[in-house]
């Protein structure tokens, strides 16, 4: 499984360990993820390998279906744009079954 945020894409950066001696060993900078559920409106659950910093702008936008809704789909990661258009799918079929 990639290092990866499905959402937002960040992914493993390369650096330098620099010691006092200014030798320069490379190093892996690893991004904070973790698999998370979170609630949709028009989903319910959905199971998602996010960075901690995705968790957070997911929520200072006002969850999921407005953080996934509210971005374009040049910023969005293959698998953000695969659950946009299920949210988008999702939201048509409910306000149909409605009219």
């Amino acid at each position: 499984m990639a290092r990866r945020c499905e959402l937002t894409g960040k992914t493993v950066q390369s650096g330098n360990n620099v010691s006092h001696a200014n030798n320069r060993t490379r190093r892996r900078f690893l991004p904070n993820l973790q698999e998370t559920t979170l609630l949709s409106d028009v989903l319910g659950n959905v199971k998602l390998r996010l960075s901690t910093r995705a968790m957070r702008t997911i929520e200072h936008n006002g969850g999921l279906d407005a953080f996934i809704l509210g971005q374009s789909d040049s910023k969005h990661t293959t698998e953000g744009l695969a659950l946009k258009r299920r949210i988008e799918k999702a939201t048509a079929k409910k306000a149909a079954k409605v009219a």
